[in-house]
């Protein structure tokens, strides 16, 4: 449900993680963006609201044959172009500058310095310098005709480059990163100053444009709703509830794989609070049965994805046939289940509710949020008056404790890690760390140690504590705990959970690592 004839920036996918985050930056911004791959540029040719274009990253190479091209009529748009890191390269070759591939590789912080004024980097720089975050090989080697330098880092001599008659600017970094230091001032010159675009993107606009959407596309039919209990399936039944009321079921599927007592927490709340019109489907012998034997965390999303479609396809006949299923989906889960290069470079993991679905199936999708980051669907979430507990509840994936447990699945593993998992979230709660923490969960690892239990020998599994911070889950940095914490979790799950003997922390950031296992 994209807004369509209001003013925005196109940007154009060339397979970068971090697409998403430039939208999103733009939006917080108060703008519209839209994300449109790569292979379709020519879509937005004859779209009048396109008041400027961004070439994002990507994982290819631009001096390789099989890289992707920039489209030569991208010029007859007549509007100010960005390019970052693989756009920034591919704009230069495009305009007759050289790119090569260096002998040194920037992949982290890097420090970059002012050479020449423009109007991109106004208030960017701090004493001529500024720190960016780089994630390249290649870099551009000869500028093209018109272009000057703006900035340079030591492995980058053309950091920054600009026409500034044409509008056409390239940064070789990652604006849209938060390890970039004022990489949203650069963003914000980009938007206001050079493509004189104005804001028109709030959570209001939204909240009408999806239920005014929702009616013109549902009419008269009814609607399943598939309802996890998490904030996005949440926001897309109250916006449905709001635009058709009674047409509207929803579906609560046990696979099994939820939390403790998260089933009995999610009827409470939307049946018996909230007055939805809720069917509950216990079905988790089904999904263990189907998944127990599966190990590859590809094949255990398919698998869980395809059951979920099988019950509600099952159900729906029972509800007169509804035609549409509606879903939580956001845009990184489009983003890391699809490969825009065609390649394994670019897909990260197939979401359950995009890449795990079946190729047919019996309903017309409705995804209200399938254009928004989580921190939009909070707020979106908040105007709509949904109860805290579900708007400030972390992210669960739609498998579940299924991709938190590496390997073979049994019931006895499943038993385990619930407990564990609840003692970590309980002392979170306690000592009020919860609400400062992006997402938080235990796992179960596929490895047995010896421990020592009184005078006892035990040989036992390894629980994994995971927490991070993050914006957007896109980036993610590992929640710095206190020893005296992290003892006291250790101490209660060794002690309370049987089958577990050692607990160790994961302090990995995103990237290289992402923040579930699986």
């Amino acid at each position: 449900m994209e807004p369509n004839k209001i003013e925005k920036i196109a940007i154009i996918d060339f397979g970068s993680q971090f697409t998403q985050l430039v939208a999103r930056k733009i939006r917080e911004l108060g703008v519209y963006s839209d994300i449109i791959n790569s292979k379709n540029i020519r879509k937005i040719f004859n779209n009048k609201s396109i008041k400027g274009v961004i070439l994002s990253g990507g994982p290819l190479s631009a001096t390789k044959r099989k890289s992707l091209k920039l489209d030569k009529s991208i010029i007859n748009l007549k509007v100010p172009i960005l390019g970052i890191c693989y756009g920034h390269q591919i704009l230069a070759k495009k305009f007759g500058g050289k790119i090569k591939n260096s002998k040194y590789r920037e992949f982290g912080k890097a420090i970059v310095m002012s050479k020449n004024k423009s109007i991109l980097t106004k208030n960017f720089f701090n004493n001529g310098k500024n720190v960016v975050w780089m994630s390249h090989q290649d870099v551009v080697q000869k500028l093209p005709l018109d272009f000057k330098p703006i900035g340079s880092t030591s492995n980058s001599k053309f950091a920054i480059i600009a026409n500034e008659k044409l509008k056409y600017y390239g940064v070789q970094f990652h604006p849209e990163v938060s390890h970039t230091a004022n990489g949203k001032i650069l963003i914000k010159n980009f938007l206001f100053n050079i493509c004189k675009i104005t804001k028109n993107w709030s959570t209001k606009n939204q909240k009408k444009i999806f239920i005014q959407d929702i009616k013109k596309i549902v009419k008269k039919d009814k609607v399943i709703c598939a309802l996890s209990g998490g904030v996005d399936s949440s926001v897309v039944a109250l916006l449905l509830k709001k635009a058709i009321g009674n047409n509207l079921t929803c579906i609560f599927v046990n696979t099994g794989f939820l939390r403790q007592n998260e089933e009995t927490e999610v009827l409470k709340i939307f049946k018996h609070k909230l007055k939805f019109k809720l069917l509950y489907i216990n079905a988790s012998k089904l999904f263990l049965n189907k998944i127990k034997n599966t190990q590859n965390p590809e094949k255990k999303r398919k698998i869980i994805g395809n059951l979920f479609i099988k019950i509600f396809e099952k159900y729906a006949k029972k509800l007169k046939n509804a035609k549409f299923l509606a879903q939580g989906t956001l845009y990184p889960d489009l983003i890391e289940s699809k490969s825009v290069t065609g390649s394994s470079t670019s897909k990260i993991k197939s979401h359950h509710n995009v890449g795990g679905l079946p190729k047919t199936m019996n309903f017309n999708l409705i995804e209200p949020l399938k254009f928004l980051f989580k921190d939009e669907v909070r707020k979106l979430g908040a105007e709509l008056s949904l109860p805290k507990e579900i708007l400030l509840r972390h992210p669960f994936p739609g498998p579940g404790l299924a991709i938190r447990i590496p390997g073979n699945i049994t019931k006895e593993k499943i038993s385990i890690l619930k407990k564990a998992d609840f003692i970590f979230i309980d002392e979170l709660k306690k000592e009020n760390l919860y609400n400062k923490i992006w997402q938080a969960y235990a796992a179960l690892l596929p490895v047995k140690t010896v421990g020592v239990m009184g005078d006892s020998r035990t040989y036992e599994f390894i629980c994994l504590l995971r927490a991070v911070t993050s914006l957007d889950g896109m980036t993610a940095d590992f929640f710095h705990f206190e020893n005296n914490f992290l003892q006291k979790v250790s101490n209660r799950i060794v002690n309370s959970v049987k089958g577990i003997n050692r607990v160790v922390l994961d302090v990995s950031s995103k990237p290289p690592s992402t923040i579930e296992l699986e």
